[in-house]
């Protein structure tokens, strides 16, 4: 099958950028302090100079646990992100943020179901990143909103710099977001080919990861901003700021760490974080139970698809 098997993962980073690329200005856009296009160009961007120069690791680590995982041919490799693709594919159809990691992992496992390979120990650390990863952004949010929305309103509230201080902070934080998004996501979709089973080197899988991410985000990213920018907590513009922030701050630190984690939930307990210190009350229960359901079902989901798959295979 050899490099037509890359498309299964352009088809994975589309969907990342489509989908994810919304955590990084959707709050910023649907607050109105940055035109949608100018947050679609400081993505792309951000994303591929994130991915060329700290996506390495997560290459690395996620292409050693697919190769240990059974996926040791193109083929299986091709079968795998297929089946990550179409679930992240659904999950941004429906409009609901989902996590691409986990989907990528749930194909991973599906797909090595048969040959027994599955090592459910061997994916603790990235199970551990999915419960972790909501909960610090939380805190995190949490803990900025408390401090820096009462700077911001003592020092700006009442000049005219106030909307120039905000709009320029949503910049800021969206470039960091779309940075830390292309260093921690790109193995999401092109770390299987990579590592043992070599059929791109680190750099190129990088430097295709990155593309793809972008013309996902170019393409087809609006539609989720919706859900992210106004769905699940009515957000003042210094809230949302704060949350991105968080959230950029977290998906980063798993960066340097090497294990893909979800910007979807880095925004999400974010927002949650914010929607705690402003009230309960503000939380849109709903909205949440359905973001909380697609996270519990998107590795399910995927692993059923990759392993339906698999047995064509």
């Amino acid at each position: 099958m050899g490099y037509f098997s890359l498309l299964a993962s352009a088809f994975v980073g589309w969907g990342l950028g489509a989908n994810d690329s919304a955590n990084i200005f959707g709050i910023a856009v649907y607050t109105k302090v940055v035109k949608y296009s100018t947050a679609v160009i400081l993505t792309v961007i951000f994303v591929m100079l994130g991915a060329y120069i700290d996506g390495h690791k997560g290459i690395e680590k996620l292409s050693g646990y697919a190769f240990d995982g059974g996926i040791v041919t193109n083929e299986a490799a091709f079968f795998v992100m297929l089946a990550a693709g179409l679930t992240v594919m659904l999950m941004t159809i429906l409009k609901i943020p989902v996590s691409t990691s986990q989907a990528v992992i749930g194909s991973i496992m599906g797909g090595g179901i048969l040959g027994g390979h599955t090592d459910l120990s061997a994916g603790s650390k990235f199970f551990g990143a999915w419960v972790l990863t909501p909960i610090g952004s939380m805190v995190i949010a949490y803990i900025l909103y408390f401090i820096l929305s009462k700077i911001l309103k003592h020092q700006n509230s009442h000049f005219k710099w106030y909307e120039i201080t905000i709009k320029l902070g949503y910049i800021i934080v969206g470039i960091l977001g779309a940075y830390a998004l292309g260093a921690n996501n790109v193995a999401n979709v092109t770390a299987i080919f990579a590592g043992n089973l070599a059929l791109i080197s680190t750099k190129t899988a990088v430097l295709i990861g990155g593309a793809a991410i972008s013309l996902g985000v170019i393409t087809y990213s609006k539609s989720v901003m919706s859900t992210i920018g106004k769905k699940l907590v009515p957000l003042s513009a210094i809230a949302g700021l704060m949350v991105v922030l968080a959230s950029a701050i977290i998906v980063y630190i798993y960066a340097r760490v090497g294990i893909p984690v979800s910007t979807s939930q880095a925004v999400v307990g974010g927002i949650i974080g914010v929607g705690f210190k402003m009230g309960v009350n503000n939380i849109n229960k709903r909205t949440l139970r359905s973001i909380v359901l697609a996270w519990v079902l998107t590795p399910t989901i995927a692993c059923l698809i990759s392993l339906s798959l698999s047995l064509f295979l």
